[in-house]
């Protein structure tokens, strides 16, 4: 990183990390960051540390594999046992457990699973395997998809027929909506993701500040960044603001990318989607609109599911992803849980709210 220096600088994170606690000294502040790598920057850079006692800092639903829903693991893995049926992945998917079986066992047992970096991997896999259908798991916010969505077109121009995706995609604006109307989660301010909002632009929280009268940061990923935007957060409540403002102005803009934007309109449309810890949310997913309908393998594949999906009761992922509890509240974490052995997806992920306190904080 050009700037890695300037954005690590001790002196000024103490200096920052004081006018918080100045600014800060009257009231308890909850503010929540809604992304995986700001979970990561938190832990590893001890940012909490440097905090007094009165800012709390929740993790919330951020990482991509975590929301993902048993049900789409179960369907993913009974599309793995059809015949002919290749089904492709990113890695960290590949261990999460569904409620009978994981992707990982199913390979070890001869299914034809296998892991992509991308989605055009899995284009080229259709490619060489004609005979095959192949399908490619489509999880990420609107930070992953438009990459999804350019290989679905990229498909589709090209007659590669045996191409399809199972989406699980997600956009943030729905479940930011549903944490904050959950009576169970109190919010005072959101830490805002820098890689979605390079996409999507900051105009997405604006419904946060207005409507409900929470300030919002987009925030970059260097100890600085983090400490930053909680600055700037309590700055806002201090002087009775609620605002959204960008701190990763480097990278992110109002308006974000208009051509990943153009893409995911033209390929996907909106749809109801389940959310592990928040429950089924109104058009919050992404799905193949009617002219890439062919490509959809929930609509083309049919698969009988064994019995109805259901969560490991022992695990508390989804609450923890609510930011009503925390790793250590788990009965299982650090012991039957660990990234070796994994029950639940927030510890599967390197973007898990559980994987990253085992790795910075246990």
């Amino acid at each position: 990183m050009k700037y890695m220096t300037e954005f690590r600088d001790s002196q000024a994170a103490s200096a920052i990390a004081l006018q918080i606690k100045k600014l800060s000294a009257d009231r308890e502040i909850r503010i929540m960051e809604v992304c995986g790598g700001h979970t990561i920057t938190i832990y590893k850079y001890g940012i909490k540390d440097l905090l007094p006692e009165n800012i709390h800092l929740l993790s919330g639903p951020g990482c991509p594999v975590c929301v993902t829903s048993n049900r789409f693991i179960d369907r993913a893995v009974a599309l793995a046992g059809l015949p002919g049926v290749i089904v492709a992945t990113f890695g960290d998917l590949i261990r999460v457990p569904g409620s009978f079986s994981s992707l990982l066992r199913e390979r070890s047992e001869g299914r034809d699973v296998r892991i992509c970096y991308s989605a055009m991997d899995a284009v080229d896999i259709a490619r060489r395997e004609a005979g095959k259908q192949v399908v490619f798991l489509g999880i990420g916010f609107e930070t992953t998809a438009p990459t999804v969505a350019a290989a679905v077109k990229h498909a589709k121009a090209n007659a590669i027929s045996n191409f399809q995706i199972l989406s699980a995609h997600k956009t943030m604006p729905k479940a930011l909506k549903a944490l904050v109307e959950n009576k169970d989660v109190k919010i005072d301010a959101f830490i805002c993701p820098g890689h979605v909002s390079a996409i999507t632009g900051t105009k997405i929280y604006e419904f946060l500040s207005d409507q409900y009268g929470l300030p919002c940061v987009v925030t970059g990923f260097e100890p600085l960044d983090m400490l930053q935007s909680i600055y700037m957060i309590v700055s806002q409540i201090h002087e009775g603001r609620s605002e959204v403002e960008n701190q990763y102005a480097r990278v992110v803009t109002g308006e974000g990318n208009l051509v990943a934007q153009h893409l995911l309109a033209e390929v996907f449309s909106p749809c109801d989607m389940d959310w592990r810890g928040l429950g089924r949310i109104a058009a919050s997913g992404l799905t193949p609109n009617s002219d890439y309908l062919d490509m959809d393998a929930e609509k083309t594949i049919p698969v009988q599911m064994e019995c109805a999906s259901h969560e490991n009761p022992a695990c508390i992922c989804g609450d923890i992803m609510l930011g009503i509890k925390t790793p250590v509240d788990c009965k299982l974490f650090g012991k039957i849980c660990t990234p070796e052995t994994p029950q639940g997806a927030c510890m599967v992920s390197s973007e898990g709210n559980c994987a990253t306190y085992f790795k910075y904080a246990h």
